[in-house]
């Protein structure tokens, strides 16, 4: 498949072939490991010695007007801050379908954490991003701040997040991803009534781990702001080149403590920053690196929360 435009004309986005069971891991993605690897550092329940979580944050389209963009922040009321809607733009316009075609030249399956409202406005991406075989998670239904909700309305934001992507792709989100991580006391309880598996809002470990929530098992799935570009290329104002070096090195301390203990490593791509020329350049040469090592696999956070679910030797918190 040689680009998106050629996936539209072959599959004409039907069939949704992302819509596999969670507990059908995807194949193909784990480096070669020998029985001598495998004694001292297979630590995952599908042979892996290191595992890799990729996010592609679909959010554009679903911001709040005069929402904070690089541009300094001085618009009078009552006036549209223009400028920065077209670089909201450019996450569904260029950014999203750049990764697509990129995830597929490298040969991995990421995790897509999507904002309802950005779906219902750009629903054929949304579809092809599942139909690509990625996994669809829901992000809220906007950019509202939820923890300050009550519980009801708190539930109906998540639910109707969750049913617009179902309602375009076909797919039912068992992940899920607060607006900056920012959680409410209520969130993992109303998750875990929707019929979730797993929420990535924790940045405490390097490993999923379970917890109990009213007394039943829920996936964590952590996150990453250290190696995330909207905190870096954003936030920090690093390179393309910078944010590669210290993505490299995350993975090489990671792959380093991996011989004796689970180790998961996450990186995560903005649809606005990731997608830009030059940060799809250096997604490439992080990935190129990371797939010449034995024993990592790329994995979807809905197959590591079923690992986390099926494993008797995982971390419970």
């Amino acid at each position: 498949m040689n680009d998106r435009r050629t996936f539209i004309k072959q599959a004409g986005l039907a069939g949704l072939a992302g819509l596999l069971p969670v507990t059908k891991l995807a194949s193909g993605n784990l480096a070669e490991t020998s029985d001598n690897d495998k004694s001292t550092a297979a630590k995952w329940a599908d042979g892996s010695r290191l595992v890799v979580s990729v996010s592609m944050q679909f959010e554009a389209g679903g911001q709040p007007v005069n929402a904070e963009s690089p541009f300094p922040q001085n618009m009078q009321k009552g006036f549209v801050d223009l400028p920065s809607e077209t670089w909201y733009q450019y996450g569904y316009k260029e950014g999203i379908p750049r990764m697509l075609d990129n995830w597929d030249k490298l040969g991995i399956k990421v995790t897509s954490h999507m904002v309802g409202s950005a779906v219902l406005k750009n629903p054929d991406l949304a579809k092809e991003i599942v139909a690509r075989g990625h996994e669809a998670a829901a992000h809220g239904m906007d950019w509202a701040t939820q923890y300050s909700m009550p519980y009801e309305t708190e539930k109906k934001f998540i639910k109707d997040g969750a049913e617009a992507i179902k309602k375009i792709t076909g797919f039912e989100p068992v992940g899920y991803n607060a607006n900056w991580l920012r959680r409410g006391t209520n969130t993992l309880e109303i998750l875990q009534e929707l019929g979730f598996k797993y929420h990535i809002d924790d940045l405490s470990r390097d490993e999923p781990f379970l917890i109990k929530v009213k007394g039943n098992d829920f996936a964590v799935v952590p996150y990453t702001i250290r190696c995330n570009d909207i905190v870096l290329i954003e936030g920090k104002n690093f390179s393309a080149d910078q944010f590669v070096r210290q993505v490299i090195l995350e993975f090489d301390q990671l792959y380093k403590e991996s011989e004796k203990k689970r180790r998961q490593m996450s990186i995560s791509f903005h649809d606005r920053i990731g997608g830009t020329p030059q940060m799809v350049a250096a997604t490439t040469e992080i990935i190129s690196y990371i797939q010449k090592h034995k024993g990592v696999s790329f994995r979807r956070k809905d197959e590591i929360a079923q690992m986390a679910y099926t494993d008797k030797s995982i971390l419970r918190e």
